[in-house]
């Protein structure tokens, strides 16, 4: 019996050491692949005569400090502002996993806006995370950056949840921007869940996956608006999509593999950054309301003209955010210029799923304020 014990007893020594030991070497490896600094540009790409840039600078926006890494190859390019996602949810750590190549041809500021990512705060308060607040720090992100690079206008590039305030900003100071570029391009939001919730479902009902349409059915969005927000909010919402090619990249099937470790692997963040991507993300962007703001929101009626040259990407399997219901708000949209691109092997991301040719529109159309490659 005592030998019994001291057994269970060493054996319980040696599994709690090689769990720290396992604990400490993790933590040892993550410091190590957590720098806090971005991945240079590729000594290639970069102009002889040029001024290369490659930088995270913190400024003060909106009251708080707010983060952003700046990349170009030549300072004499252009400035283009990349609003991300979410909101609040950084992607710059697609950035430098999926090279774009727009680097080489404007001088690109990745903000990563209020309560997210650099920019996450125990200063910003859940008050302070509206659409307005947001379209607000963008203006000043804006102003800081033509200042600071001498330009009298930049280009504006949003993408999905970013776009729900991004759009607010071009149609209020139109004078600030040469053109504006909406990736997945928010219009009625909740309608498009709508379409997506039928989508799936239907989906998994022809594959006879009992299991999976039972799931679906516990939230009957198709009836009831008020159960939107638990299902738009829901794991089940974003595996499925992942499973079903209609996620964040048509190719991409797991949250798990192509999401959480590639932000856990990305060299920009420190560890602590890192960690408060995944809080901030979990326990305070989506307790702030700022995606049931951006799910009632209804672009198409609160901005029905845009005095700059728009131009709309959607990937043709994107339901994350409905393309027709973005390539229907454009044709009503009244806009100097405007053009739609559909990416035919793309779902939500085709800036990085089909970069060379989302470049290859970026050199060719909205440089020159001209529609040459949109649909017909």
């Amino acid at each position: 019996m005592v030998g019994s014990k001291k057994n269970r007893l060493r054996m319980l020594t040696i599994i709690s050491a090689t769990l720290l030991a396992l604990f400490i070497s993790l933590f040892i490896f993550l410091l190590i692949v957590s720098p806090g600094k971005p991945c240079p540009l590729r000594d290639h790409n970069i102009i002889p005569d040029g001024v290369q840039i490659c930088e995270k600078v913190f400024v003060k926006i909106g009251g708080v400090q707010q983060g952003m890494f700046i990349r170009g190859t030549n300072l004499k390019n252009p400035v283009l502002l990349f609003v991300h996602g979410g909101p609040s949810f950084s992607e710059y750590f697609l950035v430098e996993k999926y090279p774009t190549g727009l680097e080489n041809y404007f001088t690109v500021c990745y903000w990563e806006e209020r309560g997210g990512g650099i920019s996450y705060s125990p200063q910003v308060t859940m008050e302070s995370m509206t659409l307005e607040q947001l379209a607000s720090d963008e203006i000043e992100v804006t102003n800081y950056l033509r200042d600071r690079f001498k330009k009298e206008k930049i280009y504006l590039m949003a993408h999905s949840g970013g776009t729900a305030f991004a759009i607010q900003s071009v149609a209020s100071f139109p004078h600030l921007f040469h053109a504006y570029i909406g990736i997945a391009q928010i219009t009625c939001q909740a309608e498009s869940e709508k379409l997506a919730y039928r989508y799936m479902i239907d989906q998994y009902s022809s594959r006879g996956d009992a299991n999976r349409v039972s799931e679906f059915k516990k939230y009957p969005i198709l009836e009831y608006d008020s159960l939107l927000l638990p299902f738009f909010n829901s794991v089940l919402r974003d595996r499925c999509m992942h499973e079903l090619g209609i996620g964040t990249m048509h190719n991409m099937k797991s949250i798990i593999k192509d999401v959480f470790y590639p932000v856990w692997m990305c060299r920009a963040y420190t560890l602590r950054e890192k960690f408060n991507i995944w809080y901030s993300k979990f326990s305070f962007i989506n307790k702030s309301g700022l995606r049931e703001q951006v799910l009632n929101s209804d672009i198409p009626a609160k901005f029905p003209k845009i005095d700059i040259p728009v131009y709309f990407f959607s990937g043709l399997y994107d339901l994350t955010v409905n393309k027709n219901l973005a390539k229907a708000y454009l044709k009503q949209l009244q806009s100097p210029v405007k053009g739609f691109y559909t990416f035919d092997n793309s779902a939500h991301s085709p800036m990085f799923e089909e970069s060379r040719r989302f470049l290859e529109i970026m050199v060719n159309d909205v440089l020159n304020h001209t529609t040459i490659l949109a649909d017909k």
